[in-house]
């Protein structure tokens, strides 16, 4: 599974990463996670708003900093 966090780097995007990495750790997940920089590839992705996490290249969340709990809810029905 790979993990992909969208954003430029702002410190909503650092906390998005560091609870998707807590939520892959709490739930024993094996996952590789992406930092997407790039902003024509965050907008190829259909991406207008940061932080945004994508999981397997289909974007689940977008304009939010989701908790860990969230996150591991999105990576288990996945």
């Amino acid at each position: 599974m790979v993990i992909q966090i969208l954003g430029t780097g702002c410190p909503k995007c650092k906390a998005l990463e560091a609870n998707t990495r807590q939520a892959i750790e709490a739930g024993h997940i094996d996952a590789v996670i992406e930092k997407v920089t790039d902003i024509d590839k965050i907008m190829e992705m259909g991406v207008m708003l940061t932080p945004a996490l994508a999981i397997d290249g289909d974007v689940k969340s977008s304009g939010k900093l989701l908790n860990k709990n969230q996150i591991l809810s999105l990576i288990q029905g996945n």
